[in-house]
């Protein structure tokens, strides 16, 4: 699961505007809008909310579960 606000730190770590990121998932703009402005929990398409992860992790962003002893996040992969 993917909360409302680590989408939209993710999309922050990679410095991409909404529009990119509807770009490099092949989701529209609109649904991307629609996923920042959800309550708590990402709503949306399954296969939405797959693709802008995907996109995100290709770009180099590791998400973080609730199960992480800091609880939900994002950070970027380790490059060494």
């Amino acid at each position: 699961m993917i909360f409302t606000a680590q989408l939209r730190a993710a999309r922050g770590l990679v410095s991409w505007h909404q529009s990119q990121l509807a770009e490099a998932s092949g989701v529209a703009l609109s649904t991307i809008r629609r996923m920042e402005t959800s309550e708590v929990r990402l709503r949306g398409n399954a296969e939405s909310i797959w693709k802008v992860r995907k996109a995100l992790e290709d770009a180099g962003v590791v998400f973080t579960d609730q199960g992480d002893d800091r609880g939900p996040g994002v950070r970027l992969k380790d490059t060494i």
